[in-house]
């Protein structure tokens, strides 16, 4: 069976910041102690006629021209997001249709902070079966829709972007690619972080819609506890399944919710900390963007290169689990 690996990457964030000092002017909080307990300095917020899908096309866009592909020549597309366009249809239908991939199928995925690694995981499995060629997993998110900004507990915490790669068949004998996977979920987490109206079991009402309840709610100390064992036993059991340590791993990217959580993660693990990826001081938590987003950043800082093992890593919403273990390949 062919392995898959990434071949290309693009990414987008609108131009618009939301700085602490902004937040300041809004919440009682200030810079200080945003950043001694995120490590978030700002974040990219999308103007009021940009949804998920168009960040998703234009990351989608910047993936496809690195490598001269044409939508058109694309088998899948998967949109990782918790924040879709509409309840239906799926925003990949939108993205499939605004790139003119007319010859690929696609869906939505949902897992939260997760999702672009159950993304990759997915998208890699369908090249390695041999019936894809082509496949773009994007992670786009438009958090700013569903933040409450009168609640300084979350409003700090996240913003806006979209990441999207590439994954196609690697040639026979090239050391590169997809290694492995572990995933979980725990269903007992949902109450810790969630979004409690607009679905079935709370539609929109006038009730819900002055209580509030279309924001995101967190217990920041359940979600942080979790976060912090989850990350390193997810990572550690994959390493070791496969024959690695800590030392071995290249260069970490793991999902960027808060700095404390990717810290601890990173020093039980054995990573040196100049091998672990943060970029959450200047984009916050973009949810499915995250990702994408530190991948990018390390690339164009010269940190990951071809042939280097490298460790994805996140935990969401759920609560779901995910580390993802690829040689990568360019």
């Amino acid at each position: 069976m062919p392995k898959a690996k990434i071949t290309a990457l693009g990414c987008y964030t609108p131009p618009r910041l939301l700085t602490n000092q902004d937040l300041e002017k809004m919440v009682d909080t200030n810079d200080q102690w945003i950043m001694e307990r995120t490590g978030i300095h700002e974040r990219h917020i999308a103007d009021p006629e940009m949804a998920t899908s168009d960040m998703a096309v234009e990351a989608a866009k910047c993936a496809l021209a690195q490598n001269g592909v044409d939508a058109s020549e694309l088998n899948a597309i998967l949109v990782c997001t918790v924040t879709p366009d509409h309840m239906f249809p799926s925003t990949v239908c939108l993205v499939q249709n605004r790139l003119g991939a007319r010859g690929a199928w696609g869906f939505d995925l949902i897992a939260a902070c997760s999702s672009f690694v159950y993304g990759l995981t997915v998208g890699a499995h369908l090249v390695t079966a041999g019936t894809h060629q082509k496949v773009l997993v994007i992670g786009a998110d438009t958090m700013s829709r569903i933040i409450d900004y009168t609640d300084r507990a979350t409003c700090i915490l996240f913003g806006d972007g979209a990441g999207a790669m590439l994954l196609e068949p690697a040639a026979e004998g090239e050391d590169c690619g997809f290694i492995d996977f572990l995933g979980e979920v725990d269903g007992s987490g949902a109450p810790f972080l969630n979004m409690p109206a607009g679905g079935s079991r709370m539609p929109s009402s006038h009730e819900t819609v002055d209580k509030r309840l279309h924001y995101v709610h967190q217990d920041g100390g359940q979600v942080f506890k979790y976060a912090v064992r989850k990350m390193y036993e997810s990572c550690r059991d994959l390493l070791k399944r496969n024959g690695f340590t800590g030392e071995d791993v290249a260069v970490m990217i793991p999902h960027q919710a808060n700095i404390r959580i990717i810290n601890a993660a990173g020093d039980r693990l054995g990573i040196a900390p100049e091998k672990v990826v943060i970029n959450i001081d200047r984009y916050g938590n973009t949810t499915a963007g995250t990702i994408p987003l530190a991948t990018r950043d390390a690339i164009l800082e010269g940190r990951l290169k071809k042939g280097d093992l490298v460790l994805f890593a996140a935990v969401g919403a759920g609560y779901t689990v995910g580390a993802s273990l690829w040689r990568w390949a360019y």
